[in-house]
């Protein structure tokens, strides 16, 4: 007798354009599962609501930030798209405006359940939306790692609690 594959619980990140905020969330939520030794059991992507980027590395600024906490962040941009909604398990929106165009893009009202805000895992800073770095200069990108670094480490727990 075959044994079926447990499956795996699928997490997609989204921002607007796919090459800040979602790839590193991304990046550091992948490196907590490998740390904690799940990548058999729960796995990442990341996408943006708008396509202009598409297939584009992150933002050089993101990346070198990233690296040097550690985070290898090598994603292709990609859109968002219908069928995610099928595929993944939970989608985590890093602003209210990417939350929106989601809940929109949610092929049912079933579907606008797996949608979830980023801010809604931290516990320590008091803000309500990841904000978009691009504009900010090298010190936001550094705010958004720390965001995002509570955010996944809240948000990893939250899954693995119910595996």
């Amino acid at each position: 007798m075959i044994m079926e594959a447990e499956k795996r619980y699928k997490v997609l990140f989204v921002c607007l354009g796919n090459i800040c905020r979602s790839p590193a969330a991304q990046g550091i939520f992948e490196h907590i599962v490998r740390e904690n030794g799940m990548q058999d059991r729960i796995e990442a992507d990341s996408a943006g609501t708008y396509g202009g980027h598409r297939g584009e590395l992150p933002d050089r600024r993101m990346r070198n930030a990233a690296m040097y906490r550690g985070y290898g962040l090598t994603h292709r941009s990609r859109q968002v798209s219908g069928l995610d909604f099928l595929d993944f398990d939970l989608i985590i929106a890093m602003d209210d405006q990417n939350y929106e165009d989601l809940m929109h893009l949610a092929p049912s009202v079933e579907a606008t359940h797996k949608i979830k805000r980023m801010a809604s895992y931290l516990t320590t800073h008091k803000i309500t939306y990841i904000p978009d770095p691009y504009y900010m200069g090298l010190d936001g990108f550094g705010l958004v790692l720390d965001l995002l670094e509570e955010g996944c480490g809240n948000l990893f727990n939250a899954i693995k609690a119910e595996l």
